[in-house]
């Protein structure tokens, strides 16, 4: 009882000292972990507050396993297949290069001995997860190209953590007694990955579904939890670490329809332990240490940042990316990584290097974390104008199947799509802007980046699905080779078209599309029935004549499917139909002149005079 006020006022100052710093700094641009780092600090090492720093942190670490368990969950396997070049290609080179360059320097250095150098070197190499999805997300560039080539060497450095954690014991100065051979343990260790892959297969979805039946809330919740916690425990007793069982159990759940429900349910305890995490290893730095190395830690940090830019930015070159993506990746990764938090953690415990060295390598990634910010503004400065005008994003189609699938998402596209959504249809949208992508999605559009002028982007996209599709394509020539490449494709698709104007409406029923609109016909009879209604006439009449209006035209469109442009001109009101004013005008009007371009614009002078 004696301990409880104790823990009590402990979890009141992390808590308290989270509500303060988290939001200061997040409104300072420096980022809520920063924040949480501070707290740590002010609370621990400088006002003695607590003590404890290492033994909360055994504890938050749990926060960086729910983090892998969510980004797990986002990446289903087949996704996982299509990002394998730069998952495992360009992540597993950066990882190598930078940690072989760093490792070397630190033992030139003489701060470390060879095992220690080892440690510290790939430590460093690692970049924060958490940072950077950050601002990739506060920057809306999640999905561009460059931010999904980020994720992917993101993603390779958090399962890089696990075979440098497995690393530890054997540079260790004193290896753990081990009574199994390296054989034994490699074989407990597949055996976990494969008990885990048939639970997850055979256990988890059914089980979920027992639980939604009972519609008890908090059951699942707990469930979510067990399945986490449970994962994370058997890789542990394997030998590997808790991040990695964790974050195959995600990418086993990616498929399940339970996914969204157990990263809502996840995500809070997540937060708040992740949180924990980052204020412990301030709890647990050692001021004087960092105080004593202050020159170490000046020199080292911008030496840090400048390697892995470089190395960064050469091998996103080399592997295809354009000048202007290299830069926001270099830049935007340039920091040490929580991960490496806890790998500097574990090797100060293990006896790799002592304490002050763990708390040296900590300065030193807090900081670059910290000038990471700066870095990102850096970046629109040392790109090239010409490449930043092609804006382009990640071609994912991820939950892309709906009845309608609507190509080009402009004024009529936006306009359409509340019709069909309002009578509760699902759409499916894909359009070539970026831009305009990122906007739509903040709405909460179900909307993809993709050129619809391809057929594997069609497909992708879910059109042998789609029970309609829609072309709202703004230009003439876009919008007939997309009607050209699905009817030769899919000519049983039922098409309906934005037509530019009278001629290509024209054409598009040659063609065969099963309905087409001009893009400006129907606002321009509103528009006239509004501006009658505004001179006097009642609304009845307005409407009729907006009708009877709509009827000439399509006549008018039947004859000329039939018998050329020029056919129907007798049903073409070129002057008013009312009786003459009572006031001649002082001026005559030519409306022939004004009307026959717009109308009819496929005639010649002569013609549009004789009309």
């Amino acid at each position: 009882m004696t301990t409880t006020p104790m823990i009590y006022s402990q979890a009141l100052l992390l808590l308290g000292g989270a509500v303060l710093a988290a939001p200061i700094f997040k409104r300072l641009g420096l980022g809520t972990i920063l924040g949480y780092l501070a707290a740590g600090v002010l609370i621990g090492p400088v006002a003695q507050t607590i003590t404890e720093g290492e033994e909360i942190l055994h504890v938050s670490e749990l926060g960086v396993v729910f983090l892998l368990f969510i980004i797990g969950l986002e990446l289903k396997p087949s996704r996982l297949w299509q990002m394998r070049r730069d998952i495992f290609g360009l992540g597993t080179a950066q990882v190598l290069i930078t940690g072989v360059i760093l490792s070397y320097g630190i033992a030139l250095t003489g701060l470390l001995d060879h095992a220690g150098s080892i440690i510290a070197g790939f430590g460093l190499a690692l970049s924060s997860t958490a940072f950077a999805m950050q601002i990739l997300e506060e920057g809306n560039d999640r999905n561009t190209r460059f931010g999904q080539r980020a994720f992917s060497i993101l993603l390779l450095q958090d399962l890089a953590i696990v075979p440098l954690l497995a690393l530890i014991p054997l540079l260790a100065a004193q290896a753990p007694e081990d009574t199994t051979t390296p054989l034994e343990d490699f074989a407990v260790a597949i055996t976990a990955i494969a008990v885990l892959f048939a639970a997850g297969r055979y256990l988890l979805n059914p089980l979920f579904q027992i639980i939604a039946r009972t519609g008890a809330r908090d059951v699942m919740i707990a469930a979510a939890l067990l399945v986490v916690m449970g994962a994370a425990t058997l890789m542990q007793m394997a030998g590997l670490s808790m991040a990695m069982g964790a974050f195959l159990a995600g990418v086993l759940l990616a498929e399940s329809s339970y996914r969204h429900e157990l990263e809502a349910d996840i995500e809070p305890f997540r937060g708040i332990l992740q949180a924990l995490f980052f204020m412990a290893v301030g709890l647990s730095l050692q001021l004087d240490v960092i105080i004593d190395k202050y020159l170490v830690i000046i020199v080292a940090v911008p030496l840090l940042m400048l390697v892995k830019s470089f190395v960064l930015y050469w091998l996103c070159r080399l592997a295809g990316s354009h000048h202007n993506d290299a830069v926001r990746i270099s830049l935007l990764l340039p920091q040490g990584g929580e991960f490496g938090f806890v790998l500097f953690t574990a090797a100060a415990t293990a006896g790799v290097f002592s304490q002050g060295s763990g708390s040296l390598l900590v300065a030193i990634v807090t900081l670059s974390m910290a000038l990471t910010p700066i870095a990102s503004m850096l970046a629109p400065r040392l790109m090239r104008e010409q490449e930043d005008m092609v804006d382009e994003m990640e071609e994912d189609f991820e939950g892309a199947d709906a009845d309608v699938l609507m190509i080009g998402f402009s004024r009529f596209g936006q306009i359409a799509a509340q019709i069909l959504l309002a009578g509760g249809r699902d759409v499916t949208i894909i359009d070539h802007s970026a831009a305009r992508v990122r906007q739509a999605a903040t709405f909460g559009f179900r909307i993809y980046f993709g050129d619809g002028n391809r057929l594997d982007v069609l497909r992708a996209a879910g059109i042998e699905r789609a029970k309609l599709i829609a072309i709202c394509t703004q230009k003439k020539e876009t919008t007939d080779r997309i009607v050209d490449l699905v009817q030769a494709e899919y000519p049983d698709a039922r098409i309906f078209a934005r037509s530019y104007d009278r001629l290509h409406t024209l054409e598009l029923r040659a063609k065969g599309v099963d309905y087409e609109l001009r893009e400006t016909f129907e606002s321009g009879l509103l528009f006239g029935r509004k501006t009658l209604e505004a001179l006097g006439v009642g609304n009845d009449e307005a409407q009729a004549i907006m009708d009877d209006i709509r009827r000439r035209d399509e006549a008018r469109l039947v004859l000329q499917e039939a018998e050329g442009i020029t056919a129907g001109r007798d049903m073409l009101h070129s002057q008013p139909v009312r009786p003459e004013p009572l006031v001649k005008p002082k001026r005559e009007v030519d409306h022939s002149a004004e009307t026959g371009e717009s109308i009819l614009p496929g005639l010649s002078a002569e013609a549009r005079e004789s009309a």
